[in-house]
């Protein structure tokens, strides 16, 4: 054996009752125990099983492991073989299930061998640190080309314009950037690619950042998801752009535009420890190059001393708030400090010196002793110091593989860290401690400082919230530059209300430590004054309701989500205020901002409802309400944000009203069934039953708050009844379920309407029946409807519904469309009918242009698709095919019946008319623009307009 000799190299009687324990469970799983292990083995492994539970319970679960150990695995460790012994591991797995089971296996093995070398000192804390680094970064590296490979053969390859595949860079951040990891350490990543493009090679194409958030999802997935065989490692992503409030995945030139217009003094101090993991490439030179501006200045930075004694007090603060005692990383003297102060020298003199852009903190020390810029006693105490901690927490945490710097409150534990720090006893231990954060701190406060100091930003904010008399809330404001003149008017009008308001002590109390905070916060915007009236809607709402008071109080992740959301979108501001439990939402952004795939809103939705009990009704429409309020807020908070494109904006409205209008569906069959029975031949699964959506659903083209245009549909012909209790004639059956339908959708619960839904597109309108049989909606189509009904025909699909119907709608809307028509007679009750609708529905104001009505707007353009469609599709039947003006035009141009470049003006146009649309809704402005602004758009299409239907608007 080659362990280093220890002080005290028998263990106590309690270590020793331990060990007996593990030992026992261990024969029991390994009978041959004492036949395969030398006695000198058996004595080291009860030695080890009495020192750590996390290491005795490994074992116990699998003593194959033991004989490896003993076969040289212990007193050699080859951090260059990890590679390759997990990419053989992995070679053979086919699924996600199989990946993660082997990267926790490997991982589980190495940190049993990491931590039997530690504490059995087989190797310094320095080896041990770069082991679990090594170790961390192979696990990591290992997944994401598992991964990557594998979504690729899914779903294509990410490229850049050039065809180039393009990969994800993965920056360790902390400890594992500086290849430092401690023990059972969190890590600290940024995911990021290099150029923005589609991928090639699957069945449709899709954004990098969209695959690249998606396998960054899965990857934080393969790593941090707790299985039977544990996890790998925790993933903190809260260092990327943004926070938890950004995208998971950016580009480098996303990094560069954050960093160069956002970044903060604390991301300069974390991005010192950056390091883009695994095999070194081109890109990753690009990508540390890019950062290196926004880390070191050119010049000398003494602005880091202040940012730093800053974020020290806050951390001070943090020690206090939660009591921490004993806490070897972020108390006084902790390991932290020493990190401060060796980054303290980076941050303000990396610009200039080179070799201190370094990741690790041993070598940056040893830098700045060559540089002058340590004395060699201040280096030794603090590397000595610092080792010492490091030693200790990589102990604690190895006792049971648990994330904790606070020294023991319990005998046991004492015990063991004394034996493998080589002390006679817990004050010997306490008293070594004690000395090195003492010259840890001696050192931190000479080069940093300002540990005494209170936060002045609090302190500040706390006394402009309690404050009453103007003269003095004003120069307080001045003292600050400040420079709103509304803020205090408008923060003060508001409190008074609020003290109006009955809330009780709790929610007073709760108030009183929020809105410092929030100060705080609302200060950083361009415009205070405008964000805290956006933000004071919401909380109006709210003040009688403490839980969410606490919720915004306890999460500056959410209180963050909030002002920029409400500030954003006064649409999303309403309905946050109108519906408080979407602040639920806000605590984790990262989620927030992760729209759902489009075809997984049906199976996100029935996910959604299984919390709920089947045959409460109630809480049935209640959760309906809710899934698609807090669907809706995601799509908007991804669209303000760019996360989302704006063309993707109406896709994903209308796939999740696809998917309600399912579930909708089913409980209503399930409630008329359950009194009246079914009609013969029918059930769940073959209702007899359709949907078809017309309009902006039928068009796939839903904005913020549409309603449905719905006509619903069934099969049954001639006599027949249900089979229930009380059965009713199969006609009145799916007129039941049709009123039942419009029924759920109108019902207004504690979350509001479901949506609005307008049946008056049916056959005969309002006068018609709720729901036609096929067959007669097939000879009112033919034989009674007017052109503008097929001009709504050509914009409406099936949506929900008996496939056998889908097909038989399918044939009906491609017959009625194809009828041949007069031409000049069409051309002339299209006109007649758009001035119709202009002269009802225009109502721009003076130098205004309505977005929909107006000449050249959304509807002309509608307008001439429609009679396109109707006009060429009697010798053109692919033009029935599409229920979207896009798709549409796209064709036309295919049929030479556009010009290619009318074609893609009139796409281009309508695409820019419909992202306003959406961009106003958002403000809860009127869907108006200036005219000066529209008219250089919308000119052509009126000319476009003119020679299609021949007049003039």
């Amino acid at each position: 054996m080659n362990m280093h000799n220890q002080s005290n190299n028998v263990l106590s009687a309690e270590l020793n009752e331990i060990a007996a324990r593990y030992w026992l469970r261990l024969c029991e799983t390994w009978p041959e125990i004492t036949e395969k292990l030398t006695l000198s083995q058996q004595a080291e492994l009860k030695l080890v099983l009495g020192l750590s539970d996390y290491i005795a319970e490994q074992l116990c679960r699998n003593p194959q492991w033991i004989e490896l150990l003993f076969d040289g695995q212990l007193t050699q460790l080859d951090r260059q073989s990890f590679t390759g012994e997990l990419h053989t591991n992995l070679a053979s797995s086919s699924s996600e299930e199989q990946v993660k089971k082997q990267l926790r296996q490997f991982r589980n093995f190495q940190m049993v061998r990491i931590a039997w070398r530690d504490f059995l000192n087989y190797c310094d804390v320095e080896e041990s640190l770069l082991d679990l680094s090594s170790l961390a970064e192979v696990l990591v590296i290992g997944a994401r080309d598992w991964l990557y490979t594998d979504m690729c053969q899914q779903i294509g390859t990410p490229t850049d314009e050039e065809g180039n595949p393009q990969p994800l860079l993965i920056l360790g951040m902390g400890k594992l950037g500086g290849r430092e990891l401690n023990f059972s350490s969190d890590i600290d990543l940024i995911f990021t690619f290099p150029e923005h493009g589609e991928t090639i090679g699957g069945r449709r194409t899709q954004a990098n950042q969209q695959f690249f958030i998606k396998m960054g999802q899965r990857l934080i997935s393969l790593l941090d998801q707790i299985t039977v065989d544990g996890f790998v490692f925790r993933v903190d992503m809260r260092l990327r752009p943004y926070g938890e409030s950004g995208p998971l995945v950016v580009s480098f030139s996303g990094l560069e535009d954050y960093y160069q217009e956002q970044g903060r003094d604390w991301e300069r101090y974390a991005m010192v420890k950056a390091r883009v993991l695994g095999p070194w490439t081109q890109y990753s030179d690009d990508l540390h190059d890019l950062l290196r501006p926004f880390i070191y200045r050119r010049y000398i930075d003494f602005s880091a001393i202040d940012s730093l004694r800053k974020m020290k007090r806050l951390i001070a603060q943090e020690v206090r708030r939660r009591q921490l005692t004993g806490n070897i990383k972020l108390g006084a003297g902790g390991i932290r400090e020493v990190e401060f102060v060796v980054q303290s020298f980076q941050l303000i003199r990396g610009g200039r010196e080179p070799a201190l852009r370094q990741q690790s903190l041993f070598g940056a020390i040893d830098t700045l002793y060559k540089l002058g810029q340590l004395e060699y006693l201040a280096v030794d105490e603090l590397k000595h110091s610092y080792i010492l901690l490091r030693r200790v927490e990589n102990l604690l945490q190895a006792l049971d593989d648990k994330q904790t710097q606070t020294l023991p409150d319990n005998a046991t534990d004492w015990q063991r860290l004394c034996y493998a720090m080589g002390e006679s006893d817990e004050h010997s231990l306490r008293e070594k401690i004690a000395n090195a954060m003492g010259n840890i701190h001696r050192h931190f406060k000479d080069t940093v400082g300002g540990e005494d100091e209170q936060d002045s930003s609090e302190h500040w904010t706390c006394q402009l919230w309690q404050i009453h008399d103007q003269e003095n809330a004003l120069a307080l404001l001045e003292e600050h530059d400040v420079e709103d003149d509304s803020l205090w008017p408008s923060l003060d009008d508001w409190r008074s209300n609020v003290l109006k308001r009955s809330i009780g002590p709790r929610g007073r109390e709760t108030l009183e430590k929020l809105m410092p905070k929030l100060l705080d916060e609302l200060l950083e915007q361009p415009v205070p004054s405008v964000a805290l009236k956006a933000v004071s809607g919401v909380l109006d709402k709210i003040l009688t309701r403490t839980t969410y008071l606490e919720l915004l109080c306890e999460n500056p992740g959410a209180r963050q989500q909030l002002i920029s959301l409400c500030c954003a979108s006064p649409w999303i501001a309403e309905e946050l205020a109108n519906f408080p439990m979407l602040l639920d939402e806000l605590i984790d952004p990262a989620q927030l901002y992760d729209t759902t795939p489009l075809d997984d809103y049906p199976s996100e939705l029935r996910q959604y409802l299984l919390r709920v009990p089947e045959d409460d009704m109630e809480q049935q429409m209640e959760a309906l309400r809710q899934f698609k309020l807090s669907q809706q807020l995601k799509i908007a908070a991804a669209d303000i944000t760019g996360v989302l494109p704006v063309m993707e904006v109406s896709d994903h409205l209308s796939y999740l009203a696809e998917a309600i209008i399912e579930q909708v569906v089913l409980q209503a069959w399930h409630q008329i069934s359950s009194r009246h029975g079914i009609p013969a031949g029918t059930s769940s699964e073959k209702m007899g039953f359709a949907i078809i959506g017309y309009g902006k659903l039928g068009g796939i083209e839903l904005g913020y708050g549409s309603d449905l245009d719905l006509v619903f549909l069934h099969n049954h012909q001639g006599a027949g009844a249900t089979d229930g209790k009380r059965p009713i004639d199969n006609g009145h059956f799916y007129l039941k379920l049709a009123q039942r339908i419009v029924h759920l959708f109108a019902t207004r619960t504690t979350s509001g309407e479901l949506y609005e839904v307008d049946m008056r597109l049916r056959p005969s309108g309002a006068s018609g029946l709720l729901v036609s049989e096929i067959e007669q909606y097939r000879e009112y189509q033919r034989d009674e409807a007017w052109t503008w009904e097929h001009q709504a025909l050509v914009r409406s699909r099936f949506v929900y519904g008996d496939h056998r119907l889908a097909a038989r709608f399918s044939e009906i809307r491609t017959e009625v469309l194809s009828h041949q028509r007069q031409l000049p007679e069409l051309a002339k009750q299209v006109r007649d009918m758009r001035i119709k609708m202009r002269q009802h529905l225009l109502k721009a104001s003076n130098g205004k242009f309505d977005l929909k009505q107006s000449a050249g707007g959304i509807a002309d353009i509608e307008f001439m698709a429609q009679y396109l469609v109707l006009a060429y599709a009697n010798k053109n039947k692919e033009l029935s095919i599409w229920s979207d003006n896009v798709r549409i035009f796209q064709l036309l141009a295919e049929l030479e019946i556009l010009p290619v470049m009318t074609a893609q003006y009139l796409t281009q146009t309508y695409c820019w008319l419909r992202d306003e649309s959406h961009r106003l809704t958002l403000q809860r402005a009127k869907g108006e623009i200036d005219a000066d602004k529209a008219n250089n758009k919308v000119s052509e299409i009126i000319n476009i307009y003119q020679h299609i239907l021949g007049e003039e608007l």
